[in-house]
């Protein structure tokens, strides 16, 4: 193995940790991403996801429509839906059906309208860029998550489970990477988890977003987390490859 591929994987090497919970099921996390001071930085200079940066489009990572786990997730973001005015939502259709399309394979997606995602607003829009969704539900003073398809208020947090042989279970909790966009990842011109411009918090991850959390992995799971994390103080705010470069001299081996 050259210095060279020993670099690159230390530049990108994580810190996790597993718990078992009471039914069984393991428990993995990102400790490196969690604790790290990664931010949503949209409307803050955020490149956007096309080919080239448009900072100016003010698009983010709302550039594609948003893809429904499940009936019942497209039917709450229909409801959250029907409560938007047109002073709040810049493209909404007529029919709030028109909103959402079906592909050929049964995928249901938001519909694009000006080239993004039908429910973002625009630069110059009275009520002001960024999702509808997510507006609205603010200003209701309610839980955007609770408005907005499930991919738009996981993102970036990604939870995976997998099941062995013996029908173990196991559930990861980690950032998305371009891979997990598959063939279209490779396509972004910038990805937020891999450059150091979304690493700017003052407060880690795992607190920053701890109602998604919790609705990801469940109070229990999320406890033995922020537990573990507790108990290290050391580890907040650690950082993050991305936005501290490891350096190392390494001969070939």
């Amino acid at each position: 193995m050259t210095s060279s591929v020993v670099e690159a994987l230390a530049a990108d090497a994580h810190e996790w940790v597993s718990f078992t919970d009471g039914d069984g099921d393991t428990w993995l996390f990102d400790l490196t991403f969690l604790t790290s001071n990664w931010n949503c930085i949209y409307g803050a200079g955020c490149p956007g996801v096309h080919a080239e940066p448009t900072p100016e489009r003010a698009e983010g990572c709302c550039s594609f429509g948003a893809h429904f786990s499940d009936e019942p997730d497209r039917d709450r973001v229909a409801r959250a839906a029907a409560r938007l005015s047109p002073d709040q939502w810049q493209h909404r259709p007529p029919s709030l059906d028109d909103a959402f399309e079906t592909d050929e394979n049964g995928i249901v997606t938001t519909v694009l309208a000006d080239e993004a995602c039908v429910f973002l607003n625009r630069p110059g829009f009275p009520a002001g860029a960024g999702c509808a969704l997510h507006q609205a539900a603010e200003d209701e003073h309610e839980r955007p998550l609770d408005w907005k398809p499930e991919v738009c208020w996981q993102l970036p947090l990604r939870l995976d489970h997998h099941v062995d042989d013996n029908r173990h279970s196991t559930w990861m909790l980690r950032a998305w990477d371009r891979r997990d966009w598959g063939e279209g990842g490779a396509e972004f011109h910038w990805w937020c988890t891999e450059d150091p411009l979304a690493f700017a918090s003052q407060v880690p991850v795992f607190e920053a977003m701890e109602d998604e959390i919790v609705e990801m992995v469940g109070s229990d799971a999320y406890a033995m987390l922020l537990r573990h994390v507790e108990r290290v103080d050391h580890r907040r705010l650690l950082p993050h490859p991305v936005s501290v470069p490891v350096e190392l001299t390494v001969k070939d081996l």
